[in-house]
């Protein structure tokens, strides 16, 4: 059987045996140490990673001169920056392509004359060849502009 009990003004700030549930304010929190604690520790990582990257900032603001580019210089303009990125791109890519172009031969002699099996191979292939034409037509349309903008603007 299940007790119900009224809260009176004289009960309901008690808890068992009659101990108060109300704290008085002069008793002080364990928490309040910590937080403190807490503060102090990140004020001092704040100012540590202040000194660390705000001092090489300001040091580099005030000596004068100029920036230097940390590139090779045949990467100082725009379109030789993108035809050796392609370039670049090529290089890693023929590799990986001539796998893809290994792989799809594998899956037509797996395939054994399975048609579901044939027509996957197929698919792999035609998407590699894609692939390839695509990264090897973008190389070749960067070169081509890159050549024709230096063209230009020597001549």
């Amino acid at each position: 059987m299940i007790r119900h009990s009224t809260l009176t003004p004289s009960t309901s700030l008690r808890g068992p045996a009659g101990s108060s549930a109300v704290h008085s304010s002069t008793s002080t929190s364990p928490l309040a140490p910590r937080l403190v604690s807490g503060a102090i520790v990140l004020a001092l990582y704040t100012l540590i990673m202040f000194l660390i990257f705000a001092f090489p900032v300001l040091v580099a603001a005030q000596s004068a001169g100029t920036l230097q580019n940390p590139l090779n210089s045949a990467f100082s303009s725009v379109p030789n920056f993108i035809a050796g990125f392609l370039k670049v791109v090529v290089m890693v890519a023929l590799p990986i392509i001539s796998l893809f172009i290994v792989y799809s031969g594998f899956m037509f002699v797996l395939a054994r004359g399975n048609s579901e099996k044939l027509s996957k191979a197929r698919e792999n292939f035609l998407w590699v060849i894609i692939g390839a034409i695509l990264i090897l037509g973008a190389w070749v349309i960067a070169t081509l502009i890159g050549g024709t903008v230096s063209q230009l603007t020597t001549g």
